[in-house]
């Protein structure tokens, strides 16, 4: 595997640059059945630092990571549930999964490819979201590989999204390789390959509380987003097209923010934040783009990404449910950190596309950096 990615071979390759003895290494474990019937597994990633990440075939879904703070307390930072039935129930709210075909919105459900017009799900009235219902990658069961690699504890989750799937073109081949390195770093690599054009863009839609999942609040945690631009919305939360400064506005995160300083006291949900950043720096190049800190523990977590943007989500719509250890998912209890291309892209001609075409691979590559200070 090269810098840039994952070279599309993993789940092909026996050996993938490790050994082969990783059962006893890589721990799996059933984590329930669905109401198929189909069995879902889970994987627990370990490095030497005392950090552990769990990660689901159910949706290729970040189920937990647990975390030391700078005085080596270890807790558990990311959304989720206990077992299957909790993704499967009306309180998953994207938790942790791999989203996709197209993450974020598409405008009215519609986008036409080569002079013919597709149609959408509107799953998120009157739009299209996270790419679908029944048949979103992030409801599919993925075939799930370990490997110690020199890399570290590693996870080649293997899918194909089939011709029509969600209304989407073409048979579209995916990779999702979860990578715990023990420089701290859990790297999420993304491969896909197509026999007819079609739109692709993947993220992961990980919850993230560095305090601790089921803390009231993440409003304390301190952001820094790399971006002097964003792109606008109308009041769907679709692009209008255009790219505008963060400067004096509540969006301006370059210097680190207390995330509640500018939410108004008596706001709504849709006045919290939920907007796509402009990353500075080269498009294909892996930079910083977010910074988060929980000044209490010390956990930082640094998000670096060669994606053109990050959706910055402040669990606006997080509704009480209950999750693991029956804890209570307040509003604005965690936060999103989604490295994507920009929303309506498939619409927006003056956004970088996201056609992926037959003689193409998709190749992106998304960086979790963990320290405590």
């Amino acid at each position: 595997m090269d810098s840039s990615g994952n070279d599309g071979d993993n789940g092909d390759d026996p050996d993938g640059g490790g050994n082969e003895n990783t059962a006893e290494a890589i721990e799996v474990e059933d984590f329930g059945t669905t109401k198929a019937g189909e069995k879902v597994d889970v994987y627990s990633l370990r490095n030497k630092n005392g950090i552990t990440a769990r990660v689901s075939t159910y949706g290729a879904t970040l189920v937990s990571l647990d975390l030391p703070d700078k005085d080596g307390n270890s807790v558990d930072v990311v959304t989720g549930f206990d077992s299957i039935e909790g993704y499967e129930g009306d309180g998953n709210q994207y938790f942790g999964c791999t989203t996709g075909r197209v993450c974020n919105r598409i405008a009215k459900g519609k986008f036409t490819l080569d002079d013919k017009e597709y149609t959408l799900a509107i799953n998120n009235d009157p739009n299209h979201l996270h790419g679908g219902e029944g048949k979103a990658l992030s409801r599919q069961i993925w075939t799930g590989e370990a490997k110690v690699t020199d890399d570290g504890h590693q996870v080649v989750f293997s899918l194909t999204s089939l011709d029509g799937d969600e209304g989407y073109p073409g048979n579209l081949q995916l990779k999702v390789t979860y990578t715990l390195t023990d420089a701290n770093e859990l790297r999420i690599d993304y491969w896909a390959k197509t026999d007819k054009a079609t739109p692709v863009n993947l993220t992961n839609h990980a919850y993230w509380n560095l305090g601790g999942v089921g803390i009231d609040t993440v409003l304390d945690h301190e952001l820094t987003i790399n971006a002097d631009q964003y792109t606008p919305t109308d009041d769907t939360l679709i692009p209008t097209g255009k790219i505008t400064s963060v400067e004096d506005t509540p969006l301006d995160f370059r210097k680190a923010t207390r995330i509640g300083a500018r939410i108004p006291a008596d706001d709504s949900p849709t006045k919290g934040y939920d907007h796509n950043f402009v990353v500075n720096g080269k498009v294909g190049e892996l930079r910083e783009a977010a910074t988060l800190k929980d000044p209490k523990s010390g956990r930082v977590m640094q998000v670096l990404t060669d994606q053109p943007g990050l959706q910055f989500y402040s669990g606006n719509f997080l509704k009480g449910q209950k999750g693991k250890n029956a804890l209570e998912y307040k509003h604005r209890s965690a936060v999103c950190l989604e490295t994507q291309h920009f929303p309506d892209s498939v619409n927006q001609p003056d956004f970088p596309s996201i056609i992926l075409k037959p003689d193409e691979e998709y190749k992106t590559t998304t960086i979790h950096r963990f320290s405590a200070e």
